[in-house]
């Protein structure tokens, strides 16, 4: 399974790509943080994230796209970016017909580190060492980014098994 990572944000979009399968070694394909500049209008901003990531998509095609699911911080205005940023980048996955899947920051954090509440530092520490790398990724966006392709290969690859022997179930049942 290939899973891209997003990290949405307006002015930095941590993107990442992973290749593996529960219970493999996990191998990291690319990692890049997508910038616009808070000079430019928000809707040429989203532009530039939405042709980012679609060249992303076409260059690595992945099998998901796994984004951080939005949640509310003191910022309004960081929030609505964020959530425009995410948007951008469901609506371009889901023309391609790549399933999308939101995990939420404390689910990231307890898949790669064993604690809901890690900080950036563990999280990263985490992703070099499971993806076996040399360096951790920087800036944080991008170590998050491979830590949502990471929980989305550890949990969303499991979840879609037990979701497709439900529906192999609920088949057999009714014939």
């Amino acid at each position: 399974m290939r899973v891209l990572g997003i990290d949405p944000g307006l002015t930095r979009m941590g993107m990442g790509v992973v290749d593996g399968d529960v219970g493999r070694p996990l191998r990291l394909v690319d990692v890049n943080v997508l910038r616009t500049s808070s000079t430019l209008a928000v809707p040429e901003r989203l532009v530039t994230i939405e042709k980012g990531v679609e060249a992303w998509i076409e260059e690595h095609r992945p099998d998901a796209v796994a984004i951080e699911r939005v949640f509310a911080r003191s910022d309004v205005s960081t929030v609505m970016g964020t959530a425009q940023a995410s948007g951008i980048a469901m609506v371009c996955a889901a023309r391609l017909g790549i399933p999308v899947a939101m995990h939420t920051p404390s689910e990231v954090k307890a898949a790669v580190s064993g604690n809901g509440r890690a900080d950036k530092a563990q999280v990263g520490a985490m992703v070099t060492r499971i993806l076996r790398l040399d360096a951790m990724p920087k800036p944080a966006d991008a170590a998050d980014a491979l830590a949502l392709a990471i929980t989305h290969i550890w949990r969303g690859g499991a979840q879609a098994r037990i979701d497709a022997a439900l529906a192999a179930a609920a088949t057999r049942g009714t014939r």
